[in-house]
């Protein structure tokens, strides 16, 4: 034992690693549109590069709240909410600050990190309301089950935060913000349509195919704070 108590777990500290990069992550790569056609139907969706990113976040997001509780999970969310500032004042700052020779292109380094008005807005409100959401819904649907049905809340839980999130940041970044502040031009309402149900329906097939995961990941974790407890008491 340390001379400040007990080394905190592992597990959480992974977690919340995990939730804050695959959060940041989305952020950055959001701006190139991605095509996913999917097998046999041979449907094409097409949704922002940062999909497959951000549905790392909800799956961090579950095992926390399965592991450490609704406090918790909320105190994540909103920590990750601020980092969203953090990581864009520091984008802006490098994005801003003079290039030294041999630098890659400062236009291009601009293009491609420098995330739009519109994209950051919808993005941030639609993650506060998603992921509040998120851990509301998880623990509801825990109350409700009586503890049991982990896939039921991880999968109830994320399908109806993806959509809150996916709905609200299309309309607000691609049809609010450009009409509000001048900011672009608003897509037609039938292109804001097919962006929805594009993202959604990748975000909800990837949310189905993790919930295996949640359920290794949960016992796995799980297992490894019973053995550091133990270890922590035998100190």
């Amino acid at each position: 034992m340390s001379e400040r108590g007990a080394t905190p777990s592992l597990a959480p500290i992974a977690l919340v690693g995990l939730f804050v990069t695959a959060l940041v992550t989305a952020q950055l790569v959001s701006a190139k549109l991605i095509a996913v056609t999917l097998p046999i139907a041979g449907v094409v969706l097409t949704m922002p590069g940062g999909t497959l990113a951000y549905a790392g976040t909800y799956f961090a997001s579950d095992c926390i709240s399965e592991l450490y509780g609704e406090r918790f999970a909320r105190r994540v969310v909103n920590v990750g909410f601020a980092m969203n500032f953090v990581m864009l004042a520091l984008v802006w700052l490098t994005i801003r600050a003079p290039a030294a020779r041999g630098s890659i292109d400062p236009g291009a380094f601009s293009t491609v990190l420098g995330a739009g008005t519109n994209i950051v807005l919808g993005s941030l409100v639609a993650y506060l309301a998603s992921q509040n959401w998120d851990v509301f819904a998880f623990h509801r649907i825990r109350e409700w089950t009586d503890g049991d049905a982990l896939w039921l809340r991880n999968v109830g839980s994320t399908a109806t935060s993806q959509l809150i999130d996916t709905a609200i940041f299309t309309v607000v970044a691609f049809a609010v913000a450009p009409a509000l502040f001048g900011t672009g031009a608003a897509l037609p309402t039938e292109v804001i349509v097919g962006l929805v149900v594009g993202q959604y329906v990748g975000k909800f097939l990837i949310a189905v195919f993790d919930t295996p995961l949640v359920y290794a990941a949960v016992g796995m974790l799980r297992d490894a704070d019973a053995v550091e407890g133990s270890s922590a008491l035998a100190d």
